[in-house]
């Protein structure tokens, strides 16, 4: 089996990526997971660039790594200095990195016009940079950046570039499409090129997104004989980001038949994209091919009765190869297997004909027509399964009243939140109040004074987030300012995520309808792990 590199830059070429931005301890943090993936290399920053990035290089010399090599990137010399005199290029010296990863300019629009020399000199200085970086080196890699315009525009001078650098010593030419604007079929032309010129040489492909082909840029390469590539988790990077190796990989090991990381490693893909996605504290995309909430999502009836019956129905791969899980979705287009599926995951298995399946049916329609939205929160739909075919009340503790007052006092002032609940647990009653950031805060934070003495495990649950839809084609939809609204309320503790709903016209009601779903949700879990369910 063909094996290929697997060359992350998650920790340089990712932080790029517009609203990321990571300490060095995120990065030491990241690194160490992608070495318990099975990556090949990891990239952990420029050295000479900026102090993170140094810090970053001090810091990880006291970890072992199992099966990665930590390089470190940076340019060739600058042209007004020498190999010896340039800081930021002897920074790489120093580092401590067994692997250097340097680019270069290989189109001539920007040897001629962003560094201002001629191509020979710049040609020179690709060969100079690599011969004196290669005896301190176990491997050293060549970057060649605009590489396929570069080709484009002047095939000549774009692969004496590469012969430069192979001819110094780089162990591999990494054909980089930094703008991303690149075609499949132009990936395979320069892949081409360079192994008919350089037939020796070991070949790298570093693709960017901006076309949206950087994926199917970098299988196109390795299909024309590149042997090394590089991407990022999850796709960040600058602009619209780099080729994505949660992607990659999984298309490399499942369709194309060649070893990357491995199968074992690969189970665990879907879990060490979303560990990085939380460190820099970005929300998982969920339609994500592969390691998304939704890659293995079925809503429509049609789709849910064929995956009961053998997922290749709608599946291309199996969920668990990449870490991955098969959900299905609850909503209005959803018919009596998406039911079924989920009575059985719930452990509470229906027969066809049974008459709660039918009431199910019938409530599930009427509230989504009414703006609910099951298909995400699902934790609500939860309880409601349980109403009707357990005959489950959820008697945790019963609402009498609450009172919330939202004022401003002054015109440059922030807003003031209080919120006042009465509610009943057992044949106690409780009376608190609380202030917050805002109504929905302070409502909850009152609940939760409320309702902590007796369960105090609710202290650890967490609102994570909360979002707030006005509903317009809804059987109540009033419009304007009367709009209905769905909030869906996103709370999780230290086992588990859930989500929960509430629609109304008014903000705070819905937002109550799902505050109070979330901790009866937390409460009724509870009971079933004490039950072993």
């Amino acid at each position: 089996m063909h094996r290929i590199a697997i060359y992350d830059t998650t920790l340089r070429d990712g932080t790029q990526a517009e609203e990321l931005n990571l300490t060095t301890k995120d990065k030491v943090r990241i690194a160490a997971k992608l070495d318990e993936l099975g990556v090949h290399y990891i990239e952990g920053g420029w050295p000479g660039s900026n102090p993170t990035d140094k810090q970053f290089f001090d810091e990880i010399a006291e970890h072992t790594f199992k099966n990665a090599s930590i390089a470190a990137f940076g340019s060739t010399f600058n042209p007004k200095a020498d190999p010896d005199s340039d800081p930021i290029f002897q920074s790489l010296l120093t580092c401590g990195a067994e692997v250097f990863t340097i680019f270069g300019k290989t189109w001539d629009l920007h040897a001629t016009l962003a560094l201002n020399i001629d191509t020979e000199r710049n040609i020179e200085i690709i060969r100079q940079s690599v011969a004196h970086l290669r005896p301190h080196a176990r491997e050293v890699f060549f970057d060649a950046e605009h590489f396929f315009d570069g080709f484009r525009a002047n095939p000549e001078f774009a692969l004496s570039c590469l012969e430069a650098a192979h001819e110094a010593g780089a162990d591999v030419l990494v054909l980089c499409d930094t703008n991303g604007g690149s075609l499949p079929y132009q990936i395979a032309e320069g892949v081409n090129a360079v192994r008919t010129r350089i037939p020796n040489a070991a070949v790298g492909i570093h693709a960017h997104n901006d076309g949206e082909l950087a994926v199917a840029n970098s299988l196109e390469a390795i299909r024309h004989g590149a042997v090394h590539v590089q991407g990022t988790m999850n796709g960040y990077g600058e602009r619209c980001g780099n080729a994505n190796l949660c992607s990659i990989i999984p298309n490399l090991e499942l369709k194309l038949g060649m070893e990357s990381i491995g199968a074992e490693n690969m189970s665990r893909l879907t879990e060490v994209s979303h560990y990085i996605s939380e460190i820099a504290n970005l929300r998982p995309f969920m339609r994500q091919p592969f390691v998304g909430a939704s890659a293995f999502a079925h809503k429509g009836g049609v789709h849910v009765s064929a995956v009961r019956k053998d997922s290749r129905t709608y599946e291309h791969i199996k969920p668990t190869d990449v870490g991955n899980m098969q959900r299905v979705l609850l909503s209005d287009l959803a018919g009596r297997s998406n039911l079924l599926h989920k009575a059985e995951q719930f452990g509470h298995p229906l027969e066809k004909g049974d008459p709660r399946l039918d009431q199910l049916v019938r409530e599930l329609k009427l509230r989504e027509s009414e703006g609910f939205e099951y298909s995400v929160a699902e934790a609500s739909f939860e309880l409601m399964f349980h109403k009707i075919v357990s005959g489950r009340h959820f008697n945790y503790f019963k609402f009498r009243n609450f009172f919330v007052v939202d004022a401003k006092r002054e015109e440059d002032a922030e807003p003031f939140s209080e919120a006042t609940v009465m509610v009943h647990v057992g044949d106690q009653e409780e009376h608190t109040a609380a202030t917050g950031m805002g109504p929905v805060n302070a409502l909850d934070r009152a609940l939760r004074k409320a309702l902590e003495r007796f369960y105090p495990s609710l202290a650890d649950v967490r609102l994570l987030d909360f979002k707030v839809r006005v509903l317009s084609g809804a059987v109540r939809d009033t419009g304007g300012t009367a709009s209905f609204v769905r909030v869906l309320v996103e709370s999780g503790d230290s086992h588990e995520r859930w989500t929960t709903v509430g629609v109304s016209h008014n903000i705070i009601e819905a937002s109550w309808q799902a505050v109070v779903d979330s901790y009866n949700y937390k409460l009724f879990r509870e009971d079933m792990r004490k039950i072993g369910k």
